[in-house]
């Protein structure tokens, strides 16, 4: 069963995959805890947090480059509260060669096609959590 969140967040039942419980502008919170840094959030629920791009609000695949070594089955990316950050393009057409469903949408959207996918898919995600 699942549970809904603060700000239209879906949360599991205990016991279930990593989800991502709620975000809000400089913060995000998975399974009970709190990142105020940009975070690449793995497929095996690791979360590598203070995240950093080679290009500021630019979003490459040399950034993501660690989360597409766990081979998962899709990336979302959350790309700000305003979706400042954006990708490079070519980048989706460039995972899905790598048989990877990429999405990029701002941080609340981007945290509901999360946990959508988590738990039946193989999926990563990586979020830059200001603007």
């Amino acid at each position: 069963m699942i549970r809904t969140m603060p700000y239209g967040v879906e949360s599991p039942e205990p016991g279930g995959p990593a989800m991502i419980e709620a975000v809000s502008f400089g913060s995000i919170t998975i399974d009970g805890k709190t990142y105020t840094s940009d975070i690449l959030f793995f497929p095996d629920g690791r979360v590598a947090d203070a995240w950093r791009r080679r290009a500021g609000h630019r979003l490459s695949m040399a950034d993501i480059a660690p989360l597409v070594a766990a081979e998962p089955e899709v990336i979302v990316a959350g790309c700000g509260v305003s979706a400042r950050m954006v990708p490079d393009s070519g980048m989706a057409g460039a995972l899905a060669r790598q048989g990877i469903e990429f999405f990029a949408a701002a941080n609340g959207e981007a945290a509901e096609i999360f946990n959508r996918h988590c738990g039946r898919r193989k999926t990563g995600a990586c979020f830059h959590l200001t603007c």
